[in-house]
């Protein structure tokens, strides 16, 4: 286990690329993450959270950069408006990437908005990511709760302060055109697909 500074991005990325799983502060809460391309760290991530049929969320630095995962464009264009920023978009994948949706049919994916984040994600590729917490745990807010929930079997610990003020994503569903909220978050948008402070 290692701590290292979250701007030092070769020393981040090197550890990600070689297929560590570790804990870092994303663009909303602390979030445990592996390379989305490595079938065994993302398996290792998933067992970590002993999830099972509970995907976590692809983050990128870009649309090309999902493309290049996988996943399809015709699907992500027409989402592609809410980002960069917060809003984690739930997409179909019935047949791509198995391993990431855990035979779920659809994976949550988001282009991240917060600039050093991006940068990082530009040097690994796609990240896959999940709160940082044990199921039915509280969300880590701090590097000392993710420390507490994983200790040593996170293989690095990046502190990038205090979250308590932040909010997860705001994770919506396009259905024919209409945008089904399944979860109020950061970002606050109506069933039209509007960005509202008025809700």
């Amino acid at each position: 286990m290692s701590s290292i500074g979250l701007y030092d991005v070769e020393k981040v990325s090197k550890q990600i690329r070689d297929g560590r799983v570790g804990v870092l502060p994303t663009d909303t809460l602390y979030g445990l993450v592996c390379d989305a391309k490595n079938i065994a760290a993302v398996k290792r991530l998933y067992s970590l959270k002993n999830r099972d049929k509970k995907p976590g969320t692809v983050i990128a630095s870009s649309v090309e950069q999902l493309v290049e995962l996988g996943l399809k464009q015709r699907y992500l264009k027409p989402v592609a408006q809410y980002w960069p920023g917060p809003i984690s978009v739930v997409i179909p994948c019935v047949f791509e990437l198995p391993y990431l949706h855990m035979g779920v049919g659809s994976l949550a994916v988001r282009v991240v908005g917060d600039e050093k984040l991006r940068k990082l994600v530009e040097a690994t590729g796609p990240l896959l990511t999940t709160s940082a917490n044990k199921p039915g745990k509280p969300e880590s807010t701090n590097i000392a709760m993710a420390l507490n929930y994983f200790g040593d079997s996170a293989d690095f610990y990046i502190d990038g302060g205090d979250y308590s003020n932040r909010l997860p994503s705001t994770v919506i569903r396009v259905v024919d055109d209409m945008v089904e909220v399944l979860r109020l978050g950061a970002v606050k948008i109506n069933d039209k697909g509007e960005l509202s402070n008025d809700i």
